[in-house]
């Protein structure tokens, strides 16, 4: 039987794996500065370094090639909102309680989005709140759609954020700490220049957690600057494995209509970000901040782009989906001198251990009595082997609304309403692709059992 994550928690949010003994002694902790850039909407196929033949993501392509880049990162839900809140927070949708995207009008945004946190979200405790407490400085640049986006908050003291429901890419409205800014100018180019302003504004003797979350390559696919355009009006995308529209599609359906000429598009949006990650890397090398960055890049979900028939996230298709397209996001680690480059690896993991993992490298304890599922791979990361009795669990777990998910290295059990209403079941191995669902093939019954059962453990410990 495969091993969950349940399984092997015990113990290891108790102390930092960085905390080795050196001559009978704790090394103390190494408390680097951290960059997270967060794109949205962007899939981990949708990169070179992943596998790209046709959209052009050389520098983040780069970046990947300086450090380590996990295979197989998940996401716990395929929606924005409610991802983001499990990324800083590292609980899942039922406990934090953002379960779908935020929207100012949830009943004509079908289908229903939520209209804003509950009011218990804010007493959630993100990776922010545990670093300025540790005497980080925290900035927050960008999209940040987990309610109130125009206040800063969680001890953010440098803020520059969209509005709620903002889709401008030109001449966007902003809150530059908490007052609003009419700017002029490309979104993408102005969140980086911000960015920079809050680097030259740091000092050696304090460490800094900056996070830039980048709008692209969020719809719409107009305002990005005309030379992105041009760079694919005659790609042909022929490799990206997109499919005619499917029946159940949903969300964003519209742009299936043209899929080829709107996959133009949304490279030249990609490409765009893609542009932003040397600027943002010349500023660090420029304040001499590079080798003591710890540099991290992923996204808030993965996305379709046609594949499965399908333009969307989660909600692309009714029912949702949990397709690998969408539960699938890059997470790329570089710090220099610090952990190996050119490095992959294949562990499962999962967006709920970004907030132990952060606790582990910056020897900040993580929050009590918070019951965190996840998990710091900080030793993943560093290529150091695990304690033999604590393997790396085999099991992510997703949940979006009435949909769960478990995974492990070779099936994909997708439930709806606890087995009440039809679900999945891949043997990823032999369909990775996942078109042939095998829910109700005897063959694979015992596999099918054994996930039920674990997913119904983690359900039951992080409802």
């Amino acid at each position: 039987m495969g091993l969950n994550r349940r399984t092997f928690l015990f113990g290891s949010l108790a102390a930092p794996l960085g905390a080795q003994r050196r001559g009978g002694r704790s090394a103390p902790p190494e408390r680097p500065n951290i960059l997270l850039i967060v794109a949205d909407d962007l899939a981990s196929w949708m990169l070179g370094c992943y596998g790209n033949k046709e959209i052009r993501t050389p520098h983040i392509d780069q970046l990947a090639r300086s450090g380590v880049r996990f295979l197989n990162n998940y996401v716990c839900t395929p929606i924005c909102s409610a991802s983001r809140a499990t990324l800083f927070t590292g609980r899942t949708p039922r406990q934090h309680g953002v379960e779908c995207f935020l929207t100012p009008n949830p009943i004509a945004d079908p289908p229903q989005g939520q209209k804003e946190p509950p009011s218990s979200f804010r007493n959630e405790v993100m990776i922010s709140d545990l670093l300025a407490g540790a005497g980080y400085s925290c900035g927050y640049v960008g999209k940040w759609h987990m309610g109130d986006d125009r206040t800063p908050q969680h001890n953010h003291n440098f803020w520059y954020t969209m509005l709620g429901g903002s889709t401008r890419y030109q001449d966007p409205t902003m809150s530059w700490n908490g007052e609003l800014v009419e700017e002029k100018g490309y979104l993408t180019e102005l969140m980086t220049a911000k960015a920079c302003q809050f680097l030259d504004q740091q000092q050696a003797d304090k460490p800094f957690f900056l996070t830039v979350s980048y709008f692209n390559p969020h719809t719409p696919y107009t305002g990005h600057p005309d030379k992105y355009f041009r760079m694919y009006e005659n790609t042909p995308f022929t490799t990206t494995g997109w499919q005619p529209p499917a029946e159940n599609a949903l969300r964003e359906k519209s742009y299936l209509s043209d899929i080829v000429g709107n996959l133009r598009l949304c490279a030249a949006s990609t490409t765009a970000l893609d542009d932003q990650i040397p600027v943002l890397l010349r500023k660090l090398s420029e304040r001499g901040m590079r080798e003591n960055t710890l540099v991290i890049f992923t996204s808030d979900n993965g996305y379709l782009l046609g594949r499965h028939g399908l333009w969307s996230k989660g909600l692309a298709s009714h029912p949702i989906n949990m397709y690998e397209e969408v539960m699938q996001v890059p997470m790329i680690w570089s710090w220099l001198g610090k952990i190996p480059v050119e490095a992959t690896r294949p562990e499962l993991i999962s967006f709920y251990d970004v907030m132990p993992t952060l606790c582990d490298v910056t020897g900040v304890p993580v929050p009590a009595g918070r019951k965190l599922p996840g998990r710091s791979y900080r030793a993943l990361v560093q290529g150091r082997q695990l304690p033999k009795n604590a393997p790396w669990p085999t099991t992510v777990f997703g949940v979006f609304r009435n949909t769960e998910m478990a995974r492990d290295p070779r099936y994909k059990l997708v439930l709806r309403d606890r087995g009440a209403s039809p679900g999945e079941f891949y043997d990823l191995a032999r369909d990775p692709g996942e078109q042939a669902n095998e829910y109700e093939n005897p063959r694979y019954l015992v596999a099918r059992q054994r996930l039920i059962e674990e997913l119904a453990a983690w359900r039951k410990e992080y409802a």
